[in-house]
């Protein structure tokens, strides 16, 4: 009860405040589109706040070229087409991007007293998912045009990591009709969205192992193609500091379409194999020749388990040629082989190691399951491309360090002439 009466009171305080201008800007104003809007009269405008509603009396202007209104006041409140303040807003976006819509309204009223219904709040939350996209985007494409530089960090890092990998979403039927699949009836039933994780490294354990600089990993996703995502990718490796780091390195998990990305947007960076998939492919490369090792099948996999850990690829193809496979048993092992031939130069795990630098991708792979899968794979789930990207979005700025923030604001980063 107190806390009712002291947000009533706030919210009271809050109205008075705002209403002491109510934003009459002369007899015109610009429309926005090259016209000039007249005044008509003052209009109220309630406005959910994290005090509770709160009544707005602005100024509202007509255009007649347009046939639109806008009152300058709600823009210059950041509520202009929104019925939520910009503080309501965030903290909305914070309980959707942890949880279920329902979730969220009910942390909402338990928490802070603000009752929004279900639907509104899961509107809420994907039209500012949705806007903080287009923002980070379109920054995203000048900063890769080189239109917009970012300030160099000082100190600068001396190590900068992009691990980078896919997952999939579950989308209606109607975000997946025509697209194969991998079920039973060759329908998909997801859609892949495109994850990369940048962090630093300064330093190793006292065991000799590379050390991820706390707070200092940043998220990007979208489901865009590979091509458009490489833009992203790009932005944000030159927004880190790539351009002045000693060590850039990539890891993704041997998918064509990352080291495409990876060669097309940083082509001086070092590119490494996860190690883990590498071992995966040996063990299905061992399980293609058991029929023919038979009792020797623990032995041979060991012995080309410390070939990949040497980067000796040369070792493992060799061992391989020695049987004389046809048909489909050689069609596996081609493939199998396949994988480790054409990602030779990334399997250097003996130099890799001896220079001090991850090998494994497991940041990605953690990120994946905890931004995409804990909140959008809940059963029964089925997203919209659209709403899936907003909340995506949201838990990518959640997930990233404070030290994004600071990187984010306009006063840190400066246009070209």
């Amino acid at each position: 009860m107190i806390r009712a009466g002291m947000l009533k009171v706030g919210a009271g305080m809050l109205g008075e405040l705002l209403s002491a201008d109510r934003g009459h800007r002369g007899p015109r104003v610009p429309c926005g589109n090259g016209h000039r809007a007249e005044f008509i009269s003052y209009r109220e405008k309630v406005i959910d706040t994290v005090l509770g509603p709160v009544t707005l009396n602005r100024a509202w202007y007509h255009c007649a070229e347009c046939k639109h209104g806008l009152a300058p006041r709600d823009a210059e409140l950041g509520v202009a087409g929104a019925s939520l303040s910009p503080g309501l807003t965030a903290m909305n976006d914070k309980a959707a991007a942890a949880g279920p819509f329902a979730g969220a309204a009910a942390m909402l009223e338990d928490l802070a007293g603000i009752r929004l219904t279900v639907k509104r709040t899961e509107r809420a939350a994907e039209a500012s998912g949705a806007a903080h996209a287009a923002r980070d985007r379109e920054r995203a494409a000048l900063t890769a045009a080189r239109k917009l530089v970012p300030l160099p960090l000082r100190p600068a890092p001396d190590m900068l990591y992009g691990v980078i990998d896919g997952t999939g979403v579950p989308m209606t039927a109607r975000e997946t009709a025509g697209r194969e699949g991998r079920g039973e009836d060759g329908r998909a039933r997801t859609r892949e969205v495109k994850l990369a994780v940048f962090f630093n490294q300064s330093e190793l354990s006292d065991e000799g192992y590379p050390v991820r600089d706390r707070a200092s990993s940043s998220y990007i996703a979208s489901f865009e193609t590979a091509s458009a995502f490489a833009g992203l990718v790009k932005a944000e490796g030159i927004r880190r500091g790539a351009d002045h780091v000693r060590q850039l390195t990539f890891i993704g998990d041997g998918a064509a379409w990352i080291w495409n990305l990876v060669t097309g947007t940083f082509p001086a960076a070092t590119q490494i194999v996860d190690l883990y998939h590498a071992r995966e492919h040996l063990h299905s490369l061992a399980r293609s020749l058991e029929f023919m090792l038979l009792d020797h099948y623990g032995e041979w996999l060991e012995a080309r388990l410390e070939d990949l850990d040497y980067g000796y690829i040369d070792g493992i193809e060799a061992a391989v040629r020695e049987f004389p496979l046809e048909g489909t048993k050689k069609t596996e092992a081609d493939k199998e082989l396949g994988y480790f031939l054409n990602n030779a130069p990334r399997m250097r795990y003996k130099w890799f190691r001896q220079c001090g630098l991850f090998v494994g991708s497991g940041v990605v792979e953690a990120g994946c399951k905890t931004i995409v899968g804990q909140r959008l794979k809940q059963a029964g789930m089925h997203w919209t491309t659209s709403g899936a990207d907003s909340i995506i979005t949201l838990r990518c700025r959640e997930a990233s360090s404070k030290w994004e923030a600071i990187c984010n604001t306009p006063d840190t980063q400066t246009r070209t002439a």
